[in-house]
């Protein structure tokens, strides 16, 4: 992202502008949002990954990623990513690695995050609040890894839209127990406090195999949604459209 980008998000968040500046970062985000859509439109069910951008290749949450992803690809979903490196380059590798589809959300920063190199396709958002909607609204599961501040945003927002009924009862998985202890433990201070009920409890599943979450997902997502093979939609030329 530029400077001129990066001035024009920093005015934005701080506060009110003119009404020509606020109805022009309307319609740019309207744009945004549209480009998003038709570039993602012919990607099927999805399951998306959310997890660390820092974890190299040796690190055993990379080879979990992706072995894991390779199994959730095995049962026809496309695997969708921010797109960058680290473990979303991991799941991403792994639909590759059993020809599956493998498709990136990825996001304009100020160090320019590349897409990793297992991705059939990608688009890039210039807002992270776009992206979230991206990677939300093609998705019928939904993967935790460890991670940081982002990968916590996006679990917290998955698990507020079900918890709201805004979207679907769709199985959200954590792996990484260990990782994720201290923060199962502040989970059970919320429900103790009833800040959430013990309902919102049961709308995730924890676990490190990959098998009982393939499970889960063909329980929760396949048998649950009706999901079934289908062929693949032809697109429009007259709107430009490309597959």
């Amino acid at each position: 992202m530029d400077q001129t980008a990066i001035n024009t998000e920093i005015k934005f968040l701080a506060g009110p502008q003119s009404r020509l500046k606020e109805l022009k970062f309307t319609f740019e985000t309207m744009l945004d949002l549209i480009r998003g859509f038709r570039g993602l439109h012919f990607l099927g069910p999805c399951i998306t990954v959310f997890g660390s951008a820092r974890y190299k290749e040796d690190h055993p949450y990379y080879e979990l990623t992706r072995k894991a992803a390779g199994e959730f690809a095995r049962l026809g979903f496309t695997i969708l990513t921010g797109g960058g490196p680290g473990l979303m380059e991991a799941a991403n590798r792994g639909a590759k690695d059993v020809g599956g589809r493998s498709v990136g959300c990825n996001i304009q920063l100020p160090v320019e995050q590349a897409p990793n190199p297992y991705l059939d396709k990608w688009v890039y958002m210039k807002h992270f609040f776009l992206r979230k909607v991206l990677l939300v609204k093609y998705s019928f599961a939904f993967i935790v890894m460890p991670g940081g501040y982002g990968t916590l945003d996006e679990y917290f927002e998955a698990l507020t839209l079900i918890q709201t009924r805004k979207i679907k009862n769709f199985p959200v998985i954590i792996f990484g127990k260990a990782y994720h202890e201290e923060l199962l433990q502040h989970i059970r201070v919320m429900q103790k406090d009833a800040t959430i009920s013990d309902a919102d409890t049961r709308l995730f599943l924890v676990t490190d195999d990959i098998a009982e979450a393939v499970a889960y997902i063909r329980e929760k997502s396949v048998k649950e949604f009706g999901l079934q093979p289908e062929e693949r939609r032809k697109p429009l030329r007259w709107l430009f459209e490309t597959d």
